[in-house]
């Protein structure tokens, strides 16, 4: 999960730095490769952190474990919100990849689009937190 979320996240800066479409385009490839990562440790730590919960004795209404399993579903609603505005931006680093790879003032809005970044960044950031709560479980 934390991999692959440092994967993107380092893949995405090197996209940040990238004028050329068929450049960003194989790294928004790349990412896609990682959210797969992201995705199944996101499940195995909701099934092996529930299966955990129950093992240690601890409750499943306690705040620590609705608190993540809450902000898992807030951190998977970001990066899904994110990974669609980027697919606009894989769209369109095909289409100018196509036609003569040149720059574009577009595309490098859209790949340095505040809110995308915001969005998948902040997906990452709640991951952490989840992760920060299953480790502490404050209040338990």
């Amino acid at each position: 999960m934390l991999g692959g979320g440092a994967i993107a996240a380092a893949l995405n800066l090197s996209a940040l730095g990238r004028e050329r479409p068929s450049e960003i385009l194989l790294l928004f490839g790349l990412i896609r490769i990682a959210v797969v990562a992201i995705v199944a440790g996101t499940a195995l730590a909701f099934v092996f952190g529930l299966w955990l919960v129950h093992e240690a004795g601890y409750g499943y209404g306690e705040g620590w474990v609705i608190a993540a399993i809450v902000l898992l579903i807030v951190a998977n609603a970001l990066g899904g919100a994110g990974g669609k505005r980027d697919q606009v931006t894989v769209k369109l680093a095909r289409e100018l990849a196509g036609s003569g790879d040149a720059p574009s003032p577009e595309l490098k809005a859209r790949v340095r689009d505040p809110l995308s970044l915001a969005l998948s960044y902040g997906s990452g950031l709640v991951l952490i937190v989840v992760l920060a709560l299953m480790v502490w479980k404050p209040g338990a």
